[in-house]
């Protein structure tokens, strides 16, 4: 999710935000000193994680993979200076990247399912900001108004490699960090009708 920015505290030090975030009534994410608190979601957007959670689940406990839902923070440290992101989802694979219980420095993916007061932030400043943090293979965009997910990915997780997007709108989705398939099927069953708009790609794409 992305946050509101009708409702902006003081700047703060990186220590400042570490140190009153688990005393705040709200989420708040971490512009380079500006502290700026979370808009609430949709219906739609909690079914879609959930949904998500739930396939990921056993793939990420059995590759020995911790999976957050939307609690854990991504820290980028970025040309411009440091931001704390709360993704929807993140997948931490590096046993070594535990210096704090509050946030991950090398996920191996994340996940953004977007909104309308959202999805400008997840296309834009979040994939600049995401494809700066080391180890980062994946970054998924997964459209809550549409059965579509946007996949960024590098072959591997380090600064300065090239990365790809692909978009998918039927069949498989493929998680290098899980050595896995997702369906786009998993990913809407919570939501009827682009759950049937999910199944009726696939099964056009299979009788193709």
């Amino acid at each position: 999710m992305a946050a509101n920015l009708n409702d902006v505290a003081p700047r703060l030090t990186v220590q400042e935000y570490l140190d009153t975030e688990p005393l705040s009534d709200v989420k708040r994410e971490y512009l380079d000193g500006m502290v700026v608190a979370m808009a609430g979601a949709s219906d739609r957007h909690g079914l879609i994680v959930t949904a998500m959670a739930v396939a990921l689940g056993p793939l990420a406990r059995k590759a020995g993979c911790q999976l957050f839902i939307a609690d854990m923070k991504v820290r980028v440290q970025a040309l411009r200076g440091t931001y704390f992101y709360y993704p929807d989802l993140l997948l931490s694979c590096d046993a070594a990247d535990r210096e704090s219980p509050f946030y991950r420095r090398q996920p191996c993916m994340v996940v953004e399912v977007t909104s309308p007061s959202t999805e400008r932030i997840d296309r834009r400043e979040k994939v600049f900001a995401y494809q700066q943090v080391p180890g980062l293979r994946e970054y998924l965009i997964v459209d809550s108004a549409s059965a579509v997910v946007d996949r960024y990915h590098r072959a591997r997780g380090e600064s300065g490699a090239e990365w790809d997007l692909s978009r998918y709108d039927q069949g498989g989705l493929r998680l290098d960090c899980l050595g896995a398939e997702l369906t786009l099927a998993e990913v809407y069953a919570d939501v009827p009708e682009l759950a049937a708009t999910a199944a009726l790609a696939a099964e056009k794409s299979t009788s193709a």
